[in-house]
């Protein structure tokens, strides 16, 4: 899929703004609605889509869409098979969510934390509904909730996001390493945080991922006012990881500040091509559908190389 196929296939989806979702209050009720809506741009779009490469037959199942059933398989052998495709063969999808303090900031009425776990749901459902095993972690400094790879985990991963409460400063290194241990299978890995850290140190924790054989993901997700700084009185702010406070008066500052975060960005892209990681940064007030976009890309080019 190349970049006019995306802009195509993004005038077609329904968007849906963050701030509505969080009125929802059901986490499934948020990824389908947000993933209904994505899917409906994609039959309007004669561009987007998963490859159509031939990959194998199997077995029919109620429910299976008929017009992919292979009527010359069953002219010969009087038993009905589905096409399966290349994008269609299952796969592990894990998602790992960063839900350390710094994750908990948001300038409007939704904070990195909801819009992480909103994009991780609506992740998992999209994946669970292309038939994958669906897993999660979150994490701090550590792992706090591990749901496997699975067919049938995908209630268990939104129960667990469900359950984000306490919060306290975190690392990438100790949890993904970890969680590299764990990863038997080689699958899709999406890490979703705000990497609050220098970029080196962050894509040295996420390449042991790649390094095992994994196609890896990583969404970068900050507030707008992260991005841009558009305080504008003096204020102490205070660092969520360590709760040291510092005087600042915004409007000296913001230029200084913008150069700071953009070459930090700059870092990341920069690394993690060199490692062969997808990378995307996302505005907290930007729709999620355009995390869809990003992740059906990825899958795309993914199955093309498989």
């Amino acid at each position: 899929m190349n970049r006019q196929d995306a802009r195509t296939a993004m005038r077609g989806a329904q968007f849906v703004d963050p701030s509505a979702l969080a009125r929802i209050g059901n986490l499934e009720l948020v990824a389908r609605t947000v993933v209904d809506g994505f899917i409906n741009g994609l039959h309007r779009s004669p561009h987007m889509g998963f490859s159509l490469d031939f990959a194998e037959h199997r077995g029919y199942e109620p429910g299976d869409d008929l017009r992919r059933v292979d009527w010359r398989v069953f002219a010969r052998t009087d038993r009905y098979y589905v096409k399966q495709f290349e994008a269609d063969t299952n796969a592990n999808c894990i998602v790992a969510l960063d839900v350390s303090s710094s994750m908990r900031f948001g300038t409007g009425p939704v904070t990195k934390l909801d819009y992480g776990r909103f994009l991780a749901a609506s992740l998992l459902y999209f994946s669970h509904q292309q038939r994958d095993r669906v897993g999660l972690v979150t994490f701090d400094d550590r792992i706090i909730e591990y749901v496997p790879p699975s067919a049938r985990h995908l209630e268990f991963a939104l129960y667990a996001l469900d359950r984000v409460t306490d919060a306290k400063p975190g690392s990438l290194a100790g949890p993904l390493l970890t969680l590299t241990e764990r990863l038997t299978r080689r699958g899709i890995v999406i890490v979703i945080s705000d990497l609050y850290d220098e970029p080196e140190t962050i894509a040295q924790a996420i390449r042991p991922l790649r390094f095992r054989g994994h196609d890896v993901a990583v969404f970068h997700v900050l507030d707008p006012a992260e991005i841009d700084f558009t305080f504008e009185d003096a204020a102490s702010f205070e660092d969520l990881e360590s709760g040291d406070r510092m005087p600042i008066v915004p409007v000296a500052l913001r230029d200084e500040y913008r150069s700071l975060v953009q070459a930090h960005i700059a870092a990341l892209g920069r690394l993690f091509t060199d490692s062969r990681i997808d990378y995307a940064l996302f505005n907290t007030s930007v729709p999620l559908d355009h995390a869809l976009f990003h992740y059906l890309a990825t899958r795309e080019r993914m199955s093309r190389v498989r």
